[in-house]
């Protein structure tokens, strides 16, 4: 999706804050430096829009890639998680970007379905 992350995380440290804290510290790093040295067309654009949103938080000094809260969910069952992973895979065909989960490259619907995502999925 363009504009949010949906995503089952468990922390390895049981510290899902932090570890979510330090997943948006890197990946907002390695995006804003990504767009910097790349020849995309809306590259002043995009970096405007972060500039414009460190300035509304102290907690910035340049850029604001990530929004600071997070919508997080308890899933304290397997029946639960199946429920979350479907509706995870299933936002990009309810958005009508696709029509079928698994051909949407940025998902682990590929990896549910046998097919090798991007990622490595547990």
């Amino acid at each position: 999706m363009s504009n949010h992350l949906l995503a089952l995380v468990k922390s390895s440290t049981n510290n899902l804050s932090g570890t979510l804290r330090d997943f948006k510290s890197f990946t907002s790093k390695k995006i804003i430096e990504e767009i910097e040295s790349s020849r995309e067309s809306r590259r002043e654009w995009m970096l405007k829009l972060f500039k414009e949103a460190a300035f509304e938080h102290q907690r910035n000094s340049v850029y604001q890639f990530w929004t600071h809260e997070n919508h997080a969910k308890l899933v304290y069952s397997n029946k639960l998680m199946g429920q979350k992973l479907e509706y995870i895979h299933q936002n990009p065909v309810r958005a009508g970007i696709l029509n079928e989960a698994e051909d949407y490259v940025y998902s682990s619907a590929r990896n549910c379905a046998g097919e090798q995502g991007l990622i490595n999925t547990l």
